[in-house]
């Protein structure tokens, strides 16, 4: 890694991802500390299924506590 945060990606993942001079990445956590890099020309229906879905599902207001116990510092 460069002192720019920027990372050379090699030329076999490029070619993988169809990337090309100028084209941009994403880096998206698939679990806690393990990333996958995608292409950020790709159509968002090929995202489908990259990340899991929860064992159970989750309210609204569920999500709703959860966001303002963090912003709240708890």
């Amino acid at each position: 890694m460069t002192s720019k945060g920027q990372v050379t990606i090699p030329a076999e993942i490029r070619s993988a991802l169809s990337l090309r001079q100028g084209d941009r990445v994403a880096f998206v956590e698939i679990e806690k500390g393990k990333f996958t890099i995608v292409a950020a020309n790709v159509p968002v229906q090929q995202l489908k299924g990259l990340i899991k879905k929860p064992r159970k599902p989750v309210s609204v207001e569920n999500m709703n506590t959860a966001i303002s116990l963090r912003g709240a510092g708890k």
